[in-house]
């Protein structure tokens, strides 16, 4: 069975994401107890609170980039950090969703309540279930749903900013911070809630096409624009409801619509609502359940939560995600919940600003984000230590969810996982093999990360910047209707990488022998490709053989009948390493080798290697 996503997902659906997870409780429940704590200073605690986002969100830009597989954090940390950490994690985050999914759930309840004579946890039922249809249907199908849901909660906020500036009265806001500036902090850290919904699509970072670009971009756009709307808001709704009314309101933002705007303007406020509240709830079932998706891949729980629909969407883990997060909904009264699961968030976002370290410092090549977070390594040096500082913040009871949290973590990992999969110590084994530190005595290539990582280089192809169509048109091609050995092969095609690099023949070959000599020249499937970096090379050249009788590689399985040597710069490895990878992509098509054969001349071999039908 087929178990890759579908890439469907462009930078408006990225947007449209992020966006509906974070317009939530954060805005139209949290604005008037965090008012009631901080005073009109709420406004530069939700500033603050989405300034201390911005470390967190570059190095989960930078992850998702570099591995673009569903799972989210779950997928970065178990790769860098290894198995167990990966597993506390992936649990972890799945739990938040869930507790947050369902209070969004009982939010749209509570706003739908007073329009339709049903109770709030029916109502909130019924929507959980609907949600959990679309996402059965397919990812594409829910993102034009969220997309719509997104623009329509825009511009009602939007309206409501509009409308009550006029109405703002300037003495509401003195003074700023009546009981000290040093409530600023803890309210920054009790409204962090309201923007980590923007980090939720990385867990959907399969499914989205363009990583490299859609990713960071539609993130990065979301946060602004939502930064920006947050603080527009709350300042009108400081400056308009009297603070006695404000800081006892759970429907801040509908009583400034009744203020500014009268009886139409709460409805439609209301109705904003109901909007935030379904975003929130739709992404976070469309988020966890590809948590369960990559943790089923990885063994680390049941393998049967992989399973796909026709609609290729992970259904058993959006059948379960669905079913728990309708349970929790049940025994409602989950707003303290909600903050304990922000301040697990918070925990998961260290893990990930150090995965970011680990990867960099691994020196695995095969590691090629799209996206690298600028000041490495300050930005995500800042993100630990906001995580540090916050999650005290939270309480002490938030800080004893989290460990609790984390002894579920392992606990599972010990008595479930270690049973039925092979140790995975992550690229953190390379980085101690770097720095001397052989306490490991498996490295990445020996737990397979090196591996994934490109096959992930494959499905993601080439960047917009690589010269591909000038490596392959430039090449050099050889035909061969003789027998003939693999190391006579190198030594012409050392001799035709010569010519076109000025770099020595003897030099190219004893190295490109040397590498096929230790079995480390990739072949399989009737294609072999040795290649070599040097320091001397200013760019890259190929030359591709064709052999009809067919060649022996060490390591070959069968006949080799198409040759690629690839000679490149160490000043680029990593686009050596996607040159490679989108060769072999192409060639890993049944047609491939028949096709090859069969081509007529060099420019029907030179269309093989660019067409998209190889």
């Amino acid at each position: 069975m087929d178990t890759a996503l579908r890439k469907q997902l462009g930078v408006l659906d990225v947007y449209a994401i992020c966006s509906g997870a974070m317009i939530s409780s954060g805005l139209f429940v949290l604005p008037g107890i965090a008012a009631s704590k901080a005073g009109p200073s709420v406004i530069f605690a939700y500033l603050l609170s989405g300034l201390f986002l911005i470390p967190s969100m570059l190095s989960m830009a930078e992850m998702s980039t570099g591995l673009p597989k569903a799972g989210g954090s779950y997928f970065f940390v178990s790769r860098s950090l290894g198995g167990l950490f990966g597993t506390i994690d992936g649990v972890g985050v799945w739990l938040a969703l869930i507790l947050k999914t369902a209070i969004a759930l009982l939010g749209l309840g509570a706003y739908l309540a007073a329009y339709i004579q049903l109770p709030i946890t029916l109502i909130a039922v019924l929507s959980g279930l609907i949600f959990m249809g679309f996402n059965v249907v397919g990812a594409k199908e829910t993102t034009r749903l969220q997309v719509l849901m997104v623009l329509g909660l825009l511009a009602i906020l939007v309206f409501l900013v509009i409308q009550g500036a006029p109405a703002i009265r300037v003495e509401f806001y003195t003074p700023m911070a009546p009981d000290g500036w040093e409530k600023l902090l803890p309210t920054a850290a009790l409204v962090f809630i309201s923007y980590i919904g923007v980090t939720k699509v990385a867990s959907m970072a399969e499914e989205v096409k363009n990583p490299n670009r859609n990713l960071p971009l539609g993130m990065f756009l979301s946060l602004i624009s939502i930064l920006l709307l947050y603080g527009a808001v709350v300042t009108v709704v400081v400056g308009i409801v009297p603070a006695e009314l404000l800081h006892n309101s759970l429907t801040p933002l509908s009583d400034a619509a009744d203020i500014a705007v009268g009886s139409f303007g709460k409805t439609l406020v209301s109705i904003a609502a109901v909007l935030a509240f379904a975003t929130t709830a739709n992404a976070g079932i469309m988020s966890a359940s590809r948590y369960l998706l990559a943790m089923s891949r990885d063994r680390v729980i049941p393998e049967c939560m992989s399973g796909f629909s026709r609609f290729k969407t992970p259904i058993n883990a959006i059948l379960l995600t669905s079913a728990v997060i309708l349970a929790v909904v049940a025994v409602t009264g989950l707003e303290r919940i909600a903050k304990l699961a922000s301040t697990f968030q918070l925990l998961v976002f260290a893990f990930v600003n150090i995965a970011v370290i680990v990867m960099r410092e691994s020196g695995i090549k095969s590691y090629d984000p799209g996206f690298r977070s600028p000041l490495y390594p300050w930005v995500q040096v800042t993100g630990i230590l906001i995580s540090v500082v916050l999650i005290p913040e939270m309480g002490l009871l938030a800080s004893i969810f989290a460990l609790g949290l984390m002894a579920i973590g392992v606990v599972w990992h010990n008595f479930y996982v270690k049973p039925r999969v092979e140790p995975r110590v992550g690229a953190v084994a390379k980085m101690a093999e770097r720095l001397g530190e052989r306490l490991l005595e498996r490295d990445a290539d020996a737990m397979g990360l090196r591996t994934e990582l490109r096959q992930i280089m494959k499905e993601r192809g080439l960047r917009n910047d690589d010269p591909y169509l000038e490596l392959v048109q430039q090449a050099g091609f050889m035909d061969l209707t003789e027998p003939i050995d693999s190391e006579a092969i190198l030594r012409r095609g050392a001799a035709m990488l010569s010519d076109r690099s000025g770099i020595s023949r003897d030099l190219i070959f004893g190295a490109m022998l040397e590498r096929n000599r230790l079995g480390e020249t990739p072949a399989d499937a009737g294609v072999a490709l040795p290649h070599l970096l040097l320091n001397d090379v200013d760019s890259f050249h190929m030359v591709a053989v064709r052999s009809f009788q067919g060649l022996e590689f060490p390591g070959a399985s069968q006949p080799i009948h198409a040759v690629f040597m690839l000679l490149g710069s160490r000043k680029d490895p990593t686009q050596h390493l996607r040159f490679l990878a989108e060769i072999a992509r192409r060639a890993e098509s049944p047609e491939f080798i028949p096709r090859w054969l069969a081509a007529a001349d060099v420019s029907a071999l030179t269309g093989l290697l660019l067409s998209d039908e190889s």
